[in-house]
């Protein structure tokens, strides 16, 4: 590992994936949008577990709290369907629901998809990390990172988590004009 790189936790929620019927494209999904987004030095957690709350729930924990991953985006389980338990997973684990992230999210699928209405991704923070749930499908992991990126690094700030940079040319990070770089404090 390298030691000064960032850890974010890329959660793949999926009966069907972790059993190996069909491979998880939404974890690889997050992993090239981070890629292309962020210019801070970043190291992938990587995790796929079946749609079991308790096993959600402890794989967030573990994230969070021992593997000190600063990000931890989820993709799956946020649809209607019985087995479909990332949000109350997520809300189970976290100190603080963001509801704006997932206002955010589903203003932008609607431009796309009748169906985003049916999205119950939301995000939070627990401790100093920061959970965000995105949909399943890669497009709309885009869409909705996409979406919600500029608010990310700034929130990590504010709960005192390590400083993000995006990449010139992709997204650009919002912070208000007062913020200061952690060299300049």
């Amino acid at each position: 590992m390298n030691q000064s790189a960032v850890r974010i936790g890329i959660v793949t929620v999926s009966d069907r994936a972790s059993r190996g019927e069909y491979e998880d494209l939404g974890g690889p999904a997050i992993h090239a949008e981070l890629e292309r987004i962020l210019a801070t030095p970043w190291e992938p957690v990587a995790r796929l577990v079946p749609d079991e709350q308790p096993l959600v729930e402890a794989t967030l924990r573990e994230l969070c709290d021992d593997a000190g991953c600063c990000l931890v985006v989820t993709t799956g389980g946020t649809g209607p369907a019985p087995r479909d338990i990332t949000p109350e997973a997520t809300a189970a684990v976290c100190d603080k629901l963001l509801d704006g992230f997932g206002e955010q999210m589903r203003a932008v699928s609607l431009k796309f998809v009748p169906t985003a209405i049916l999205s119950r991704q939301i995000a939070g923070v627990r401790g100093r990390s920061l959970i965000i749930n995105l949909p399943g499908k890669p497009s709309a992991i885009r869409d909705c990172l996409e979406a919600v990126f500029p608010a990310v690094p700034y929130c990590i700030d504010l709960i005192e988590g390590p400083y993000l940079e995006s990449r010139p040319g992709t997204i650009d990070a919002f912070r208000p004009k007062h913020a200061k770089r952690p060299e300049e404090q």
